[in-house]
């Protein structure tokens, strides 16, 4: 399918996406947020991509937020509908049966850090620049951010991101635990394509297992959390994955998953 703001790329069991909005620094306007969520129900029904990496076009952005233009003469009615697209797809995002890598090449502020918070990976440049910055625009993070970011770096640090609305550096959001991984700008698509591979090797249904069980159980308590991991590990054993790496493994050769 052809999209005007979204470029796709596929190769070896993996999925690139860029936001091709570069003159607006890959900001998210409601015709890149209704692509993005046409091309995530595509994939959803995908057999050939088993990780996908989303990143900007160019070398200054990731994404700079969603694009002010249409905040412009809205009022509480009539800006919902955009915060609610949004939202639900950045929630299809996070639901992705398959692993979700953010490269983050530069300006990953507003919509753009709640897009990459969304996924499962979040892998920086050095020059990237992170931030909630909305409440200098007299709002605050709607589409994801106080929930996310909270869950993952505690109440008072997002707090302090989020009042403050100044951007960080890209190390200091590895320190924070917000990126996993910090890279030099030339590294960068190396090494997100290094980890992609190595993650498109793995059992794939185990992969989504695990993710079903990081993503859902801290939303329960730790013993139904349990439970649920309980369950999605007994699944594991249903699948021809699990007898072909237990076989691997024994006979000390590399496991060919399905």
């Amino acid at each position: 399918m052809e999209y005007k703001n979204l470029l796709i790329e596929t190769f070896d069991n993996i999925t690139k996406l860029k936001v091709n909005r570069e003159k607006a620094l890959n900001a998210l306007n409601p015709e890149t947020i209704e692509e993005l969520e046409m091309f995530l129900d595509q994939l959803q029904e995908s057999k050939e991509t088993k990780v996908l990496i989303i990143t900007g076009a160019g070398e200054k952005s990731f994404i700079a937020g969603a694009d002010i233009t249409s905040f412009v003469n809205k009022n509480p009615i009539t800006i919902r509908p955009f915060v609610l697209k949004l939202q639900s797809t950045l929630n299809k995002l996070e639901d992705l049966p398959i692993p979700v890598i953010a490269q983050i090449n530069g300006y990953c502020l507003g919509g753009g850090l709640e897009l990459a918070l969304a996924c499962d990976l979040r892998i920086a440049s050095e020059k990237a620049l992170l931030g909630q910055p909305e409440i200098k625009l007299g709002i605050i993070p709607g589409a994801g951010g106080t929930q996310r970011l909270s869950r993952i770096v505690g109440k008072g640090i997002a707090k302090e991101i989020i009042f403050l609305g100044e951007n960080i550096s890209a190390q200091r959001a590895y320190e924070l635990g917000i990126v996993n991984r910090v890279v030099s700008a030339e590294e960068l698509n190396q090494f997100v394509l290094k980890i992609a591979k190595k993650i498109t090797e793995g059992p794939s249904f185990a992969l989504n297992m695990a993710k079903e069980a990081i993503n859902r159980g801290p939303e329960m308590s730790l013993l139904d959390g349990i439970r649920l991991e309980l369950d999605l590990f007994t699944l594991c054993f249903s699948h021809e994955d699990m007898n072909e790496g237990v076989d691997a493994f024994l006979n000390k050769r590399k496991a060919n998953f399905k």
